[in-house]
C-alpha cells in the first residue's frame, strides 16, 4: 500500500509544477483537490471493467426506459454507487490536446447525479478556461493519469488521509479561519474513544445498527475515524451509518466523495448551514461528534435562529450566545437530535463555552439548561498546539441523555494538559500530539470515574450561583431645624429607595444558603443594605484552571538572597579571568 505523505508530495509536486505562475498559491487547492477526487473516480471505475459495463448499459436502455429510471439500472450492472457512461476519463483525455475543454465537459457530463453534485460544489468551472487558454488543462490532466490512485494500492483510510494532508497544506496557503476545515486526527481518536468507553458490552453481537452524526463535518474525517472506531474495537459487525451536513461548498464536496468512493450514502451527506437550515429536521441519532468552527460569528443565521429561538419547542429555546460565537447554537441543535432510548455527543470548544457571560445571559442560560437537565457529563481539557492552525486552549465536551447511576447529577472533569508528546516537526502551528497511550490514560481517568490530581469530580450545583443584588439606601441631605442632616428617601409605600450608584452584586452559590450568605457575608461590611430577591438571577460557570489550580508556596528571603550571592560570586570570578586575560 502507498504511503500517504508520499501521496500528498506527489500531488503537490504536480499542483505546483503546472499552476505556478498562473494561478496564485492560494487558489491551487481549489483546482488540485476536485482532479484528485476525478481520478480516484477514473481508478475505482476501471476495475473489473466497471466503466464498460456502464457505457454499455446506458446505451442499451437510454431509448428504452425513462431517463429518471436509468441511474439503478446502470449502478446494478456496474456493482458501484456511481458511474460514468462517457468515453472519457482523464487519460484518454490526455490522449485529444486540441479538443481537451470539450471532451472535458462530455467527461463531466457523463458521471452520475452524485458526482456531478460534488463537481458542481467545487466550483471548478471558473478555473477550466484559464487552464485552457494556457494550455494547462491537458497537461494537468495527463500529469494526474501519472498518480496511482487504484484501490489496490491506495485504500480507503490513506486515501482520507491523503485528503487530510493536502487541505491542510492548502488550507495554510489560503489563510483559512483556524479549525475550520478538518480536526487533527489524535484529537478525533481522543473524542471518538471517549464517546465509545462505556456501555461497549451492549454494543456487541449481530444486528447492532447505529447512527453517527455530524453536524459541522468538513471532510468527513470525524465520521470515518468514528465508524473505524467502533468497527476496530467494539463490533465489527456493526452497521455504522454515516451522516453530516457542511457548510462549505468545497469541503462537503470533499466530504461527499469521500463517502461515495468507501462505499457509504453519498446523500446523507447535505449541503448548508446547520443553525438556518436543518438538513435532518425531525431525524435523531445515536452518535454525534463535531468540532464546531472557534469564534465564528452567526449572523448571517440571526434570522433563522432568532425566530426558532422564541418557540418553546425550538432548538434554541433555552437561549442564544452573542452573534460573534456560534458554538453553543451547535451543541443545542445536537441536543435537539438525541435519541429518547440515549444518546451520546461529543463536541471540541475552545474555552468561551465554559463561561462567558454572566448570569441571566444566553450563555449562561444555555450552560444552566444543560446542566440543570444532567445531560453534561465530562470535560476534558486538552494540551495547547494541537491544531494546524491555531495554538489555543480547548476542551472535549462529553454528553448524553442516559448517564449511568454513578454518574448521575455529577460532572467530571479531566485535565489532560500534559498528556501530550512533542512533536518533531510542527505541521502549522501543531507542535502536541496526543499519543495512543496517551488516549488510553485519558480514557481510563474518564471510565475509572475517580479523584485525583488529574481528575475532579463534583455535583451539578457546584457550577451554579445565584446573582443577587445588594441595594444600599438612597441618602439625601435635608434642613431640619437649621441642621443639615442625613435623610432616608423613602417611596410611596415608605420603604427606602435604592441608592443606583451604590448597588452592588454578589454571587452565591447554589450550594449556600443566600440569606445566611448575606448575613456573614455582606451584612456585617454594609449593615444598610438588603437583597432585592426580585432580581435574582442563576447562572452557571466553569472555571476549569480554578478546579485544578496548585500552590506553589513563594521561596523564602534566604533563599533568594543566597542565590543572589551565589550569582555575585560567579559574576566577579568571570570579570576576574576577563581581566586577568
Amino acid at each position: 500500500m502507498a504511503n500517504y505523505q508520499e501521496l500528498a508530495n506527489l500531488v503537490w509536486t504536480v499542483a505546483d509544477d503546472v499552476l505556478r505562475g498562473l494561478f496564485k498559491p492560494h487558489e491551487y487547492g481549489d483546482i488540485t483537490l476536485p482532479f484528485l477526487v476525478l481520478r480516484r473516480l477514473d481508478c475505482i471505475l476501471a476495475e473489473d471493467g466497471r466503466k464498460e459495463k456502464a457505457i454499455d448499459t446506458y446505451n442499451k436502455f437510454k431509448d428504452q426506459v425513462p431517463e429518471d429510471a436509468l441511474p439503478p439500472i446502470i449502478i446494478g450492472a456496474a456493482g458501484t454507487r456511481f458511474y460514468n457512461t462517457s468515453h472519457y476519463d482523464l487519460s484518454r483525455l490526455a490522449d485529444d490536446s486540441h479538443n481537451i475543454r470539450l471532451n472535458f465537459a462530455t467527461y463531466l457530463g457523463g458521471f452520475s447525479q452524485d458526482v456531478r453534485d460534488i463537481i458542481e460544489n467545487f466550483n471548478l468551472d471558473r478555473f477550466i478556461e484559464r487552464l485552457d487558454r494556457n494550455n494547462r488543462l491537458f497537461i494537468f490532466c495527463d500529469k494526474f493519469t501519472e498518480i496511482d490512485l487504484h484501490p489496490n494500492q491506495v485504500d480507503n483510510h490513506t486515501m482520507g488521509q491523503v485528503f487530510e494532508e493536502l487541505l491542510r497544506r492548502f488550507s495554510e496557503m489560503s489563510n483559512e479561519t483556524s479549525g475550520e476545515h478538518y480536526t487533527p486526527r489524535d484529537v478525533v481518536r481522543l473524542l471518538v474513544s471517549l464517546l465509545f468507553a462505556e456501555h461497549r458490552e451492549d454494543l456487541r453481537g449481530q444486528g447492532i445498527i447505529r447512527s453517527i452524526f455530524d453536524p459541522c463535518c468538513g471532510t468527513g474525517g470525524m465520521l470515518t475515524i468514528g465508524k473505524e472506531y467502533f468497527r476496530e474495537q467494539i463490533n465489527p459487525d456493526a452497521d455504522i451509518r454515516l451522516l453530516g451536513q457542511e457548510l462549505n461548498a468545497q469541503t462537503y464536496a470533499i466530504c461527499k466523495s469521500d463517502m461515495l468512493i468507501t462505499g457509504e450514502n453519498p446523500d446523507a451527506i447535505r449541503h448548508g448551514s446547520s443553525l438556518a437550515d436543518d438538513q435532518f429536521q425531525g431525524e435523531r441519532f445515536d452518535y454525534m461528534i463535531t468540532n464546531p468552527p472557534f469564534g465564528v460569528s452567526w449572523k448571517s443565521d440571526e434570522g433563522a435562529v432568532k425566530a426558532e429561538a422564541q418557540t418553546a419547542t425550538g432548538r434554541f429555546a433555552a437561549g442564544t450566545p452573542r452573534t460573534s460565537d456560534g458554538a453553543l447554537l451547535f451543541l443545542q441543535h445536537m441536543l435537539s437530535k438525541m435519541e429518547d432510548r440515549g444518546s451520546r455527543v461529543g463536541i471540541v470548544f475552545n474555552g468561551s463555552p465554559l463561561f462567558t457571560g454572566d448570569a441571566g445571559s444566553g450563555e449562561s442560560e444555555i450552560r444552566r439548561w444543560i446542566i440543570e437537565n444532567d445531560w453534561l457529563e465530562c470535560i476534558v481539557a486538552l494540551p495547547e498546539k494541537l491544531f494546524f492552525n491555531t495554538g489555543i486552549a480547548t476542551y472535549i465536551w462529553i454528553l448524553t441523555n442516559q448517564k449511568s447511576e454513578a454518574r448521575r447529577g455529577k460532572i467530571q472533569l479531566i485535565n489532560a494538559v500534559d498528556f501530550h508528546d512533542e512533536m518533531k516537526r510542527n505541521l502549522g502551528a501543531k507542535n502536541a500530539l496526543i499519543s495512543d497511550s496517551h488516549i488510553r490514560h485519558i480514557v481510563e481517568l474518564y471510565t475509572d470515574f475517580d479523584e485525583n490530581t488529574h481528575s475532579k469530580i463534583y455535583p451539578n450545583a457546584f457550577f451554579g450561583y445565584t446573582k443577587v443584588t445588594v441595594e444600599r439606601p438612597l441618602i439625601e441631605k435635608q434642613e431640619i431645624l437649621g441642621k443639615e442632616i442625613d435623610v432616608v428617601v423613602q417611596d410611596k409605600r415608605g420603604n427606602p429607595k435604592p441608592d443606583t450608584k451604590l448597588r452592588d452584586h454578589e454571587r452565591v452559590p447554589l450550594t449556600e444558603d443566600i440569606d445566611a450568605y448575606y448575613q456573614r457575608e455582606v451584612k456585617p461590611h454594609v449593615p444598610d443594605s438588603w437583597i432585592d430577591r426580585k432580581k435574582d438571577k442563576v447562572g452557571y460557570e466553569i472555571n476549569f484552571n480554578r478546579y485544578f489550580y496548585q500552590y506553589t508556596p513563594l521561596r523564602s528571603l534566604k533563599e533568594i538572597t543566597d542565590e543572589l550571592l551565589k550569582l555575585e560570586r560567579e559574576s566577579e570570578g568571570l570579570l576576574n579571568e576577563v581581566l586577568g586575560s
